[in-house]
């Protein structure tokens, strides 16, 4: 069978079972398997990534797995100039349109007392959702890494476990969102 040596980092590593955090480990697969199905079988969302290098080298989603690949995935650069690789999304993560799903009503009073444009509506299914997310360019805010996984969803941020106010400050940290 052949497979492909990964490396997963920073909050990345929050997705992978403890055994593969940070550190390099072998995953086999069948058949072609592109780059970003090989990543979320591997339980990582595709809207949580910005960069993936294979052999040192940019790629897209849509690469194909080889085997004997070596492959490095990073997480949203929002400090960091990363203009010169592979983009993976054509839309930027600079847009603060927000829609969340139905688990995350704590947070919606508080994000838009801040002042954020957040659309929701705990009676919205998944498709819902993503085709609104599309349609108005607005990121997805859930914790169902499931909804973050479908191939139509572009943009969209994992909420971890924690107090709304510990959220609402990893996304405002995620897009280097700041108080001034």
């Amino acid at each position: 069978m052949p497979k492909g040596t990964f490396r997963f980092y920073e909050e990345l590593n929050d997705f992978l079972p403890k055994h593969r955090r940070k550190t390099d480990f072998e995953a086999g697969f069948k058949g072609e398997k592109s780059i970003k199905d090989m990543i979320e079988a591997l339980g990582v969302p595709h809207t949580e990534i910005d960069l993936v290098l294979v052999n040192g080298k940019s790629v897209d989603f849509n690469y194909i797995l080889q085997d004997g690949d070596r492959v490095s995935v990073y997480p949203v650069f929002e400090s960091l100039n990363i203009t010169d690789v592979t983009l993976l999304r054509k839309i930027p993560l600079r847009r603060n349109k927000f829609i969340a799903d139905i688990d995350l009503g704590d947070i919606v009073k508080y994000m838009r007392a801040l002042g954020f444009d957040l659309y929701y509506d705990p009676l919205l299914a998944t498709r819902e959702i993503i085709e609104i997310s599309k349609r108005e360019h607005r990121i997805i805010l859930t914790k169902s890494r499931k909804l973050l996984k479908f191939k139509d969803v572009t943009h969209g941020i994992f909420i971890r476990p924690g107090t709304t106010t510990e959220q609402i400050k990893h996304i405002l940290d995620y897009l280097d969102i700041n108080d001034s």
